[in-house]
């Protein structure tokens, strides 16, 4: 081989060097990255919150993978839909579950319970504004719905609408048929007519809650705890409960969401707001961000100095 011919070959194995090497490199970046399992996994965003963090779903599991073939096996089957849009939803899948609930629609558009389902999710991508729709539909189509009333009553009290929230949760309360409800409808009812400025009505409202009223369902508790606070059988120091364990800890992250919440709202009744926000900003931190403590953490903190974002 001449120099020349040797010159060319080294120029040519360079330049095929040099293409497996992009080609390779293209292949990376093209190629789909699949979450990991574990604490640290998540999937899609769902929404930039109004503190500037990102909030994303979780990956499917098999929950969803099963609710979304036997939703392919009976598309027009109402029941399958909202199988799937709560599936979704048990993995923070928001926008996917409002998607899953509007495809429903289509083909039912009085079924109260997707315009209960649509709402409820909506609440949790903060669309306030297009939850209420959804839900004054749903108890209009429903009026003896006691989870349309009771959302209703959310979708309200996040636009700061205190006075209708109020509205919403009695209906809600004056439905309830179990302790459970009434506990659940009392706390929030109580909340938004405290915050209304309605101080007399709030403690009629707990006169409800005798010693007799004991709530059977433990996901629950932390609102029976938090109504015992605000009739003084409970310190603010008793009723705190620990900060979750872990970001797996999701039972423990919604206790501590709403009572911490619930707390804080205290402390705003009170005069503390320093107090208060040093709560919020607790909350705020955690991954629970569809908790109902969560949002209305959140929505107190919007505008505030020192809101811990992410």
């Amino acid at each position: 081989m001449s120099k020349a011919q040797h010159c060319d070959e080294r120029k040519r194995q360079r330049w095929v060097w040099i293409g497996v090497v992009c080609i390779t490199a293209l292949c990376t970046l093209t190629v789909p990255i699949r979450p990991q399992s574990g604490a640290g996994a998540h999937g899609a965003l769902e929404v930039t919150s109004a503190l500037g963090r990102r909030l994303y779903a979780l990956p499917d599991d098999q929950g969803v993978i099963d609710a979304r073939k036997a939703l392919a096996a009976e598309p027009k089957n109402v029941e399958r839909v909202l199988a799937l849009s709560k599936a979704e939803a048990g993995r923070r899948q928001y926008r996917e579950a409002v998607a899953t609930s509007t495809e429903g629609l289509a083909f039912a558009p009085d079924n109260a319970d997707l315009y209960l389902e649509r709402g409820h999710r909506e609440l949790g991508l903060r669309e306030f504004a297009k939850a209420r729709s959804d839900l004054e539909h749903a108890t209009r189509l429903a009026p003896q719905m006691l989870d349309g009333y009771y959302h209703l009553g959310l979708s309200h009290y996040f636009l700061g609408e205190f006075d209708q929230a109020a509205a919403s949760f009695g209906k809600a309360r004056d439905l309830a048929k179990t302790d459970d409800s009434l506990i659940d409808c009392s706390n929030w009812l109580y909340v938004a007519l405290r915050r209304a400025g309605k101080e007399q009505e709030a403690a009629e409202a707990l006169r409800r809650i005798t010693p007799a009223v004991k709530n059977t369902e433990p996901h629950l508790l932390f609102y029976l705890r938090l109504l015992h606070f605000y009739q003084g059988k409970l310190t603010e120091k008793e009723v705190l409960p620990p900060p979750p364990a872990g970001p797996d800890d999701l039972e423990g992250e919604l206790a501590f969401d709403t009572v911490t919440y619930g707390v804080g709202n205290w402390r705003l009744y009170h005069g503390d707001r320093a107090g208060a926000m040093e709560l919020f900003r607790k909350v705020v931190t955690g991954e629970a961000w569809n908790a109902w403590g969560f949002i209305g953490s959140e929505g107190e903190l919007r505008g505030e100095r020192g809101a811990i974002v992410r």
